[in-house]
């Protein structure tokens, strides 16, 4: 039997759960702020892969994937002190997600080559787009330490949805049976939304605000 993560994944990329729903399970948060996709109509989900890039340099984020080069993920590449500039492009694009073989990439910062990364149509999603990268400059994470820590503690094995409205992260310690629950119970809820909307011709308001659905109309 499958373990509750791959339940939950499973269960979102079978029926296409969206950030919405998954955000409204959340108590309407998990987003990731101005993090929005590069080529529309992509939907990924998966299990987050963490990496980070410091002092304008994405050397950590070369070097991680040398130690420890994942698949079937979701990779987070954490901008944290890089000031705007873009942290990778399409060289390493392609081999995160072609040679590695994983799902998606998700930047908290900016990625450039946004020409060839929309001509391939990457499952891209990230805060914006620059001509000017990172530095190939080794770094001194140790003054970076803690907050790295405090970073992949939480994105680290947690669950990534991405689609066209953005990115939502379910936090590690939301992964359990009644998060499965709560996706259950959205999805059946929307159903019954659009039945009462375009079968009954009820109104948004009798629909979403005073659910009479739930009333007996005996």
């Amino acid at each position: 039997m499958m373990e509750i993560k791959e339940q939950i994944i499973d269960y979102i990329r079978k029926n296409r759960v969206s950030t919405t729903e998954v955000a409204d399970c959340l108590g309407k948060s998990g987003v990731l702020e101005n993090v929005l996709p590069i080529n529309a109509k992509h939907f990924a989900v998966g299990e987050i892969q963490y990496l980070y890039a410091i002092e304008d340099s994405n050397w950590s984020v070369h070097e991680l994937l040398a130690q420890d080069p994942c698949e079937d993920k979701v990779v987070l590449i954490d901008a944290m002190d890089v000031h705007g500039r873009a942290v990778i492009g399409d060289i390493v694009s392609k081999y995160i997600l072609l040679y590695l073989g994983n799902k998606a990439i998700v930047c908290t910062g900016k990625m450039r080559d946004a020409h060839y990364l929309i001509k391939e149509n990457y499952p891209i999603w990230c805060t914006g787009v620059s001509p000017v990268g990172c530095f190939n400059t080794p770094v001194n994470a140790s003054k970076f330490e803690q907050e790295i820590k405090k970073r992949r503690d939480f994105y680290q094995g947690a669950i990534a949805v991405c689609d066209d409205s953005g990115v939502v992260v379910i936090p590690k310690e939301q992964i359990n049976e009644s998060f499965l629950k709560k996706l259950h119970a959205i999805e059946e809820q929307e159903d019954i939304w659009y039945d009462c909307i375009d079968r009954l011709k009820w109104t948004t308001f009798k629909t979403i605000c005073l659910k009479d659905y739930l009333k007996n109309n005996d």
